[in-house]
């Protein structure tokens, strides 16, 4: 089978997912269909704005559905398509057994790391968190569980020193497409069994939220430095200061490990622009 001539339709919502469309398309292989979530009020306007991926879907006229819903009238859509395998990578949303099986290859899933473990929301920030340094990507099935389907295939990573969230997201977003990528063919001729999770060996993450970037500037160096490059997309790690009489929120916006010791090198404070660490010190005259 030529990899050019694969049919899939692909699910996603995020950054995580253009980076893998993009290495897709350098691969020759491009969706028929694209599904992603629906527009979301963004800005102080408030204004609706669609997802990255609808962006990248319509520069390069790929039909983009963006249901509210994953019903029996969008499966029916889906239908139309004739897709070989529906591919997810980032979509947000769990998808129902409706549209997980109207492909004969049913659907399969892009994950960030070595299933069962780091399941969920946030895998990405959590072995940062972990400083589980020996991580991977897996493409499973998909099921109407949550990161819960039978593993297809694994590739370990291993990361010498924690990059900030971004640079890691494009390193195992890429490993993912280049893994799908490898093996969908097989996949889509029915060669590739899924071999069951051991599910005793789960792991979870949550739905990171903007007080867990909150930092101490006395707790461990390392901790603290592995917490800003996990947060450093969002919410940014951040800690309060005195400045004239009033406590202010400061954003870490760069920083680095030398000698075992955090080295903050950027900030942003409340009201302010980004300026360098020493700076900002000097400004309020004190050794935060």
């Amino acid at each position: 089978m030529n990899d050019k001539t694969a049919k899939f339709v692909f699910f996603g919502s995020s950054r995580f997912s253009i980076i893998v469309l993009d290495r897709l398309a350098e691969r020759g292989l491009l969706p028929v269909a694209i599904v992603t979530t629906p527009d979301k009020p963004k800005g102080r306007g408030l204004v609706m704005t669609p997802t990255l991926v609808k962006i990248w879907a319509r520069k390069r006229h790929i039909p983009c559905l963006d249901p509210a819903k994953l019903d029996t009238t969008f499966a029916t859509e889906l239908s139309s398509f004739n897709a070989e395998t529906f591919v997810v990578a980032s979509y947000g949303k769990i998808i129902p057994d409706r549209i997980i099986d109207i492909p004969p290859q049913k659907t399969i899933n892009i994950h960030p790391s070595l299933i069962p473990l780091y399941r969920g929301a946030s895998p990405l920030q959590s072995a940062m968190l972990d400083d589980a340094k020996d991580t991977g990507v897996t493409i499973m099935q998909v099921d109407e569980q949550m990161d819960h389907g039978p593993i297809i295939a694994h590739e370990k990573v291993h990361i010498d020193e924690w990059p900030t969230y971004e640079d890691f997201e494009e390193i195992m977003a890429k490993k993912g497409a280049d893994l799908l990528a490898n093996i969908l063919p097989q996949w889509l001729a029915g060669n590739i069994q899924g071999i069951e999770q051991d599910h005793d060996k789960a792991t979870f993450t949550r739905k990171i939220t903007k007080e867990d970037a909150l930092i101490d500037l006395s707790a461990n160096d390392y901790d603290n430095f592995r917490k800003i490059q996990a947060y450093h997309e969002w919410p940014q790690a951040y800690f309060f200061a005195e400045s004239g009489g009033k406590k202010i929120r400061v954003k870490i916006t760069s920083a680095s490990m030398k000698d075992g010791k955090l080295n903050i090198e950027k900030v942003i404070a409340e009201g302010r622009k980004e300026m360098l660490y020493d700076i900002f010190r000097r400004s309020l005259g004190s050794d935060c």
